[in-house]
């Protein structure tokens, strides 16, 4: 009975979730209202709050949820690459392939998320480091594998790579969903895969 009631819950935290990132992403934080939540979510008002204190926690919980999806994702696409005897560089690119398909899925999360990177006065602040942590921390552990076996220079700057492999592509998928959505993520994915590969300067 628990389990049934737990499932039960999960479910309408995940409808409440759908319904907040594609309000809060169409409206901004402070124009979204709990009702227009709910409404949206198809439950009532005292749902939210049985599930969540505040508008401001439901969205700290958000950034778990959805930052914490990705970082599975990711952390999935390493280890399979893994088990089929690939190299650090090509887990790497299937992190790559897997974050595109992670934004292609859930588009108005990614909006949100690199909007909030940028915004340093928020009540989810410490929250939102702590989960882009999490994420970046899963490409450092490739990258140092892959310095420790020789298979990447010792020269990189850890940190700042897995931050900037992050980085790269979500602004990469943002600009392909707005800008070029004629392409396909195979289109995208090959030209960020290139960069991987040190293969844009021709030499």
């Amino acid at each position: 009975m628990e389990s049934s009631s737990a499932t039960r819950r999960q479910a309408t935290r995940q409808k409440l979730y759908e319904a907040a990132v594609t309000l809060i992403a169409e409206k901004g934080f402070s124009a979204t209202t709990v009702d227009e939540i709910a409404e949206r979510a198809g439950v009532a008002k005292g749902t939210v709050y049985y599930n969540f204190k505040s508008k401001t926690e439901l969205f700290e919980e958000l950034l778990r949820h959805g930052v914490g999806l990705l970082t599975s994702s990711l952390r999935s696409a390493a280890e399979e690459t893994d088990e089929r005897g690939g190299s650090r560089v090509e887990a790497l690119d299937a992190m790559i392939r897997a974050g595109l398909v992670f934004i292609d899925r859930y588009p108005a999360f990614t909006q949100l998320y690199v909007a909030e990177l940028w915004r340093t006065n928020r009540a989810w602040q410490a929250t939102l480091l702590v989960v882009r942590q999490e994420a970046v921390a899963v490409v450092e552990g490739v990258l140092r594998e892959g310095v420790a076996g020789g298979e990447l220079s010792e020269e990189i700057d850890i940190p700042l790579t897995a931050a900037a492999l992050v980085g790269m592509v979500l602004v990469a998928a943002l600009d392909w969903q707005a800008f070029q959505p004629e392409r396909s993520i195979d289109d995208v994915h090959s030209a960020l895969s290139l960069l991987l590969h040190g293969r844009v300067s021709g030499r």
